[in-house]
């Protein structure tokens, strides 16, 4: 088991999502909360707040890329072999709607093959308050085994 899935189930939530923006302190802007956490799956809330917002009044672009980045991390963390590390390579995004609420970010790696080192591409859906999912992001994970 990963330590962060041990520390994750250790912990709880809340703990754990505020020694996570510890250890990497850019986390923090968006005050995220880890809700759920195990192999193949990652999901987080951001909360809406004036500090994430661009002119529109809407969440940063930017801030959604943290909160998929955020998740897709912790999800590949807790899916590869105790042996593996890995790395962020590449993201590509897309912004659908402008986001107004507060956010669910979920990271799904329930079809990628874990067991192997590569590159694993890793899908994030970022969702408001009603559902609708107004970003998705497709972040390449370069994975190795000891």
């Amino acid at each position: 088991m990963s330590q962060a899935l041990a520390a994750f189930n250790a912990f709880g939530a809340e703990s754990f999502s505020n020694m996570v923006c510890q250890q990497a302190p850019y986390f923090s802007t968006i005050e995220p909360t880890l809700t759920e956490l195990k192999p193949g799956y990652a999901e987080a809330k951001v909360p809406f707040r004036k500090e994430i917002t661009n002119h529109l009044g809407t969440v940063h672009a930017i801030a959604m890329c943290n909160a998929a980045e955020l998740v897709a991390g912790l999800m590949t963390d807790a899916s590869i072999p105790s042996n593996g590390k890995w790395i962020p390579q590449a993201m590509t995004v897309n912004y659908l709607a402008k986001a107004k609420t507060d956010l669910r970010a979920i990271a799904d790696g329930d079809g990628i093959d874990w067991e192997t080192a590569g590159e694993k591409v890793v899908p994030v859906s970022v969702v408001d308050e009603d559902g609708q999912t107004v970003f998705t992001a497709r972040i390449t994970m370069n994975v190795k085994l000891a």
